[in-house]
């Protein structure tokens, strides 16, 4: 494999992106890869926050994983700062290859940098093989997440 390189996302890696998404039974039920306007949308506002890291990983010219980074200040834990890991994806020719774990390694490194006390993330309960994958790299299921769709 070639060097990979990990980068802020731009506005022409949406597609690539997108199409990791919706690559698998849950996002392919609710990403919409063929009107990218959202997205493009998204995008800027993400890069418009500082505390937003939506970051791709190119390995020889192609995208072939992504992850979004948020940094939360907040009060609790003495005013600590943490971090949320969202939306990990890694295009299908690349599992199982690494990629993965060096995407996350980087967030938790990134999380650091950014003076953050904690790393938080979910993952959907029918994920079994990422939660054995998030274990494995040190991550807990501490807590019962709940959502409220608007």
């Amino acid at each position: 494999m070639g060097d990979l390189e990990i980068r802020a996302a731009v506005a022409d890696d949406v597609s690539a992106i997108v199409g990791m998404l919706a690559d698998d039974p849950l996002g392919a039920q609710r990403e919409s890869p063929e009107d990218l306007t959202p997205y493009l949308a998204a995008l800027e506002r993400l890069s418009s926050d500082p505390n937003q890291h939506l970051v791709v990983a190119v390995r020889e010219g192609r995208v072939v994983g992504t992850l979004q980074l948020t940094v939360i200040p907040g009060l609790s834990r003495k005013g600590a700062a943490r971090s949320i890991i969202e939306g990990v994806r890694i295009h299908a020719d690349e599992r199982g290859s690494g990629l993965g774990t060096q995407l996350i390694e980087w967030a938790v490194a990134e999380s650091r940098r950014q003076n953050c006390q904690l790393v938080q993330l979910t993952s959907d309960n029918t994920r079994t093989d990422a939660h054995r994958f998030y274990e494995r790299l040190g991550f807990t299921a501490s807590h019962v997440g709940f959502k409220l769709t608007l």
